[in-house]
């Protein structure tokens, strides 16, 4: 681990590429460089015009923020220099959804998309781009604020493919629907509340399957405007499956009658 001082901060280089910079400074400086931050994380009842001007920015940029208790900060930051700030710089490059979505299309006339509504487990996250790397899917789509970040655990967890899948941040997942369904792209939400099974769901189209929440599933203002509803037959005595293997279940079937149309 390597430590650069910079104004009474520093810079902490994790793992994997994923860095994670400490002091309200560093934080603004990062900022206006244009520098991608996934999260700020800001101490409980922070002030003052530094405080302000930073607020300004993350506001500014729809930057994803945390309030924490000063221990969480102290424990990441391993000596307590942080100023009351954190923040985390992603490893990656995002993509413009509008040009993933042009350059899907010149690859194959049946992309393949996958949304996620706010999954939080950074390793549900990193095992969910593993299995779509792996499926061929076109590129994923997060939301800025809600999502898991792309860490050291969320690359870990897939295994690279987070450096070699586009991956877009959106302001709000229905900014991407729209935006899909304007390229006659079917919206396939994965949910239980349907009788319909993703069986019966005709996915050798332009498509793109989204995926609800660890917690609460896929928002209920979204699955009023998606084409189709599927869900997965469960026959045991649980009646959930972990969102990572059930992206896995869907995506397999995709390639299933893809494949089989092919035949």
């Amino acid at each position: 681990m390597v430590f650069l001082f910079l104004q009474y901060s520093y810079i902490c280089t994790m793992e994997n590429e994923t860095s994670k910079i400490f002091g309200i400074r560093t934080v603004i400086e990062a900022i206006n460089a244009g520098k991608t931050i996934s999260k700020v994380y800001l101490q409980k009842d922070l002030s003052g015009h530094l405080f302000s001007e930073l607020n300004s920015l993350i506001k500014q940029h729809n930057i994803a923020t945390s309030h924490v208790p000063v221990e969480k900060l102290n424990r990441i930051s391993k000596n307590g220099n942080h100023q009351g700030v954190a923040a985390q710089i992603s490893p990656i490059e995002f993509s413009d959804l509008e040009e993933l979505i042009a350059a899907a299309f010149e690859k194959t006339t049946t992309p393949l998309f996958l949304l996620l509504d706010q999954i939080s487990d950074v390793r549900n996250f990193g095992a969910i781009i593993r299995t779509a790397e792996c499926a061929g899917v076109n590129g994923i789509v997060i939301q800025k604020q809600g999502n898991a970040p792309i860490s050291a655990d969320t690359i870990k967890t897939s295994a690279g493919a987070a450096f070699k899948m586009p991956i877009c941040k959106v302001d709000h997942i229905k900014d991407a629907i729209f935006q899909f369904q304007a390229a006659d792209i079917q919206m396939v939400a994965a949910t239980e509340k349907t009788d319909t099974l993703i069986y019966d769901i005709d996915l050798t189209l332009p498509t793109a399957i989204i995926m609800g929440s660890e917690d609460r599933g896929i928002n209920p203002s979204i699955l009023k405007i998606v084409t189709h509803k599927a869900k997965l037959p469960m026959l045991g005595e649980i009646d959930s499956l972990n969102v990572s293997v059930a992206c896995g279940a869907f995506l397999y079937e995709t390639i299933r009658q893809r494949l089989a149309g092919k035949l």
